[in-house]
């Protein structure tokens, strides 16, 4: 498996249920000497709440769209995803298990800037793996799919 070589800085941020993943991957990241923001949680507090965290990751990949990207956890990755893409530029793509491709086509066809990993259905090395594979896989900028992404941002700024 390639390392998880980037040259973007990559956001991080979990709940409680994805506090163990986000942990494991920070540090595998450091390892590998890439550049990581952690934006919580900090420690595993059992009622906390993924918007305080997410929020942060997210409102970061927004302002930096050219050079940051973000992953983030929660227990399906669902709720995190959602909160993510009220930003701006930000294109949260989710991961929690089955086909491996998808996290592929997220880049491919939706420039995808943030993995949301649903921690509670993935185990460390298939983390490791779609990290390592989306932080790999280039977006296809093809007409049709830059013509939708720009839908995308057009239409959720005026809502």
């Amino acid at each position: 498996m390639s390392t998880p070589v980037t040259s973007h800085t990559i956001h991080l941020a979990c709940d409680h249920a994805g506090f163990a993943s986000k942990e494991m991957v920070r540090q595998w990241l450091l390892e590998h000497a890439v550049t990581v923001v952690d934006h919580g949680a900090t420690s595993y507090e059992a009622s906390d709440d993924f918007p305080d965290f997410i929020s942060k990751a997210a409102a970061a990949v927004s302002a930096s769209p050219a050079t940051a990207v973000g992953i983030i956890f929660g227990g399906s990755g669902q709720g995190e995803a959602m909160m993510a893409n009220r930003y701006p530029h930000v294109r949260a793509t989710v991961y929690y298990g089955g086909d491996e491709s998808i996290v592929t086509l997220g880049r491919q066809h939706n420039d995808a800037n943030i993995l949301s990993i649903g921690a509670r259905f993935v185990d460390e090395a298939t983390t490791k793996r779609i990290i390592t594979v989306w932080l790999h896989e280039p977006f296809l900028s093809d007409e049709k799919y830059e013509r939708r992404n720009q839908k995308i941002e057009h239409i959720t700024r005026r809502i």
